[in-house]
């Protein structure tokens, strides 16, 4: 009716989420000692050089989530300053590369974890908070929606289906929290892609689903442990799929199963056809690397595929994953 509210109308403030979750992100303030040539002197220069960024608390126990990429220059003082004023010098427990993800850890008591939503269950448009510390001004909000989710950015990360979002990220919004219109955390703010320096550009976020599995493995073993098939795929073209009866729009193709590799001990062989791994349709590379990451060492992997126009089955068990080995396009 007209001039009747509608139920679902989104709220007037979002205050009530903002206070339920910025008391859970820290500042993280880093220093590192920079050496320069002096053109003057054979003597080299030095200098501090500062940053900052973000972070999330994410249990009672002091556990933080980060970006990898705050530490990739090998600060040498590390800070984390707490929503309510406390400064400490934070363990790093661990990191993980190829998700640009990090732990630390602080003994402190009376912390306030955030809440931990799905980021399975957002939806595109959905409002979205991130909250953090850009050029070092801290609990700062900005609001945006969802613009997409399953964003695949290789020159980033290997394993992070990215949302999208054009809620405002600066420098120092790196491990910040991204968090739904009640406050849960759905992302921690990662990346912002600009035309130009003029630009706000677009902003990305590694989904809480995802992180929560790395934190797990980082608490567990200090790194990550992914599994390994030892194949390299391809996407296929739906020209392709149609030459060899394929109408589903699924289907991968093998170009080279590495010798020695788990994929090579189940005979599966470079021209195959790949439809599906554990009974999930498999319709690009990039999926079929997260399958394959997912998985554990010692795990089976049933694969349906299809060789010179027959069907067949296998059973892969799953390697660990190579250290260092972050190319999508090279390994899966």
């Amino acid at each position: 009716m007209p001039g009747v509210a509608s139920e679902r109308a989104a709220p007037a403030s979002y205050a009530d989420a903002v206070a339920r979750s910025a008391p859970s992100v820290a500042n993280i303030y880093t220093k590192r000692l920079v050496q320069e040539p002096d053109r003057l002197t054979d003597r080299p220069r030095f200098r501090i050089d500062s940053a900052f960024a973000s972070a999330v608390v994410i249990d009672a126990e002091g556990y933080l989530v980060t970006n990898y990429h705050v530490f990739e220059t090998e600060p040498t003082e590390i800070r984390v300053q707490l929503a309510d004023g406390r400064n400490i010098e934070p363990e790093v427990v661990g990191f993980d590369a190829e998700s640009d993800l990090a732990l630390l850890r602080v003994n402190l008591p009376d912390l306030q974890p955030i809440t931990l939503a799905r980021s399975d269950d957002l939806r595109i448009g959905d409002v979205v908070l991130a909250i953090g510390n850009p050029y070092g001004l801290s609990t700062s909000v900005t609001q945006g929606i969802v613009s997409a989710t399953g964003r695949n950015l290789y020159q980033l990360v290997t394993f992070a289906n990215f949302i999208q979002t054009d809620a405002a990220i600066n420098a120092g919004n790196s491990g910040g929290a991204l968090v739904n219109s009640q406050g849960d955390l759905v992302g921690i703010n990662t990346a912002i892609l600009a035309q130009d320096s003029t630009t706000e550009g677009i902003g990305f976020a590694i989904p809480v689903d995802l992180v929560r599995g790395v934190v797990e493995q980082i608490k567990l073993h200090g790194r990550v442990i992914r599994g390994y098939m030892g194949l390299l795929p391809d996407d296929m073209t739906d020209a392709e799929r149609r030459a060899w009866g394929i109408d589903s729009g699924t289907g991968i193709v093998l170009m080279e199963v590495y010798e020695g590799g788990p994929a090579a001990a189940a005979d599966l062989r470079a021209g195959d056809i790949i439809l599906a791994l554990n009974g999930e349709p498999v319709y690009s590379r990039r999926q079929a690397l997260l399958i394959s990451a997912s998985t554990a060492p010692g795990d089976a992997v049933e694969v349906l595929g299809i060789r010179q126009g027959e069907r067949f089955t296998t059973t892969v068990t799953a390697g660990e994953r190579p250290q260092g080995l972050y190319d999508p396009a090279v390994e899966q």
